[in-house]
């Protein structure tokens, strides 16, 4: 178990090499008989807190714990830096906030992983990794952000405060520009969050993660457009007071699947495809294509259209168009159960 120092104005704070430093005087100060730097790594607790692990602490010092257990508030600073605001714990001074440098190297489906550089007492350098559990979110300004559960049931959440785009794989990426901890040299990161398009509702695009979670990137949209090759949807980044203006396009292939329904099949990276499925109101418009007024595999309405040239079905896709000319012209329902 992690412990604190038991004088109530002791307070926190970061060195230049992501070491933690106690200052017993309880405010900041640069006399060494008040600041003790020590030697150690943090690491992130099973509860999303942070504790620092102190590798040899000094041995005439009997207050100084070999764990310090530190809880607050998380967040990301403007240049992408992990920041915890620390709780007032039962000391005179109030939280301190605590800012440790370093990179993001993973976006996994329920992490987020942080790698720090330090420097030991002997000034060897190493580098180690910090791993947040949660959750990828898009905010209300269709921003990216990773929700972090606490043990006292509330959520702190890291947002990303640039915008984001996706590559040719049809992958979300996320790029910034960032300082070298050592050599000063700036450097752009880019992030890649491996994951698949969907759409369920009217005004709303989703990528989604992992589907035996909660996370999933939920876009506010406003237009759509439905063709013969793509997808297409308008939507906007907030950046503070601003506004950037984004258009998101899906390329990939039509088809109808007995028993499923209309499906949008796309390719991303590793020719890895998979197929966004609609239910739709189907009827020949004209001798060379079919109009479908879309649905969601629920068969709720999402307020879109597509034409269809009829040269483009094939396999199962001609089998329906064969039964809709049988039809007339009567609508036939596809997917969410349907049949023909």
């Amino acid at each position: 178990m992690g412990k604190r120092l038991d004088n109530p104005k002791v307070t926190y704070e970061i060195d230049p090499y992501n070491r933690l430093i106690i200052n017993k005087s309880g405010k900041k100060s640069e006399l060494s008989r008040f600041r003790q730097v020590l030697d150690g790594r943090f690491k992130i607790n099973p509860d999303n807190s942070i504790s620092y692990l102190v590798k040899s602490p000094m041995p005439n010092d009997q207050e100084m714990p070999y764990q310090v257990k530190l809880e607050g508030n998380w967040a990301l600073d403007k240049d992408h830096n992990l920041c915890i605001s620390l709780n007032k714990l039962g000391r005179e001074t109030l939280g301190d906030k605590l800012t440790l440098k370093g990179e993001i190297i993973d976006t996994s489906k329920n992490s987020l992983a942080f790698s720090l550089t330090t420097h030991t007492k002997d000034n060897m350098q190493s580098i180690y990794i910090l791993q947040l559990k949660g959750a990828w979110q898009a905010d209300k300004n269709n921003r990216l952000t990773f929700r972090i559960q606490k043990e006292d049931g509330s959520c702190d959440f890291l947002t990303f405060k640039g915008t984001w785009e996706i590559n040719k794989q049809h992958q979300i990426i996320y790029k910034y520009e960032k300082a070298q901890l050592i050599t000063k040299k700036k450097a752009i990161h880019t992030l890649i969050f491996q994951g698949y398009w969907n759409i369920k509702d009217k005004g709303r695009l989703s990528y989604v993660l992992d589907l035996q979670s909660d996370s999933v990137f939920n876009f506010k949209t406003s237009a759509a457009v439905f063709k013969d090759k793509y997808i297409k949807y308008e939507l906007g980044i907030g950046l503070g007071k601003s506004l950037e203006a984004r258009t998101i396009a899906l390329f990939g292939k039509w088809n109808i699947k007995k028993n499923i329904g209309l499906v949008f099949e796309v390719e991303y990276a590793n020719k890895q495809v998979s197929a966004i499925t609609f239910g739709a109101e189907a009827k020949l418009s004209n001798k060379d294509s079919i109009s479908f007024e879309l649905k969601n595999d629920q068969n709720k309405n999402i307020s879109a259209q597509l034409q269809l040239s009829r040269k483009i079905l094939d396999g199962e896709g001609l089998s329906f168009l064969r039964f809709l000319k049988s039809k007339d012209e009567t609508a036939v329902t596809v997917g969410a159960g349907f049949s023909w």
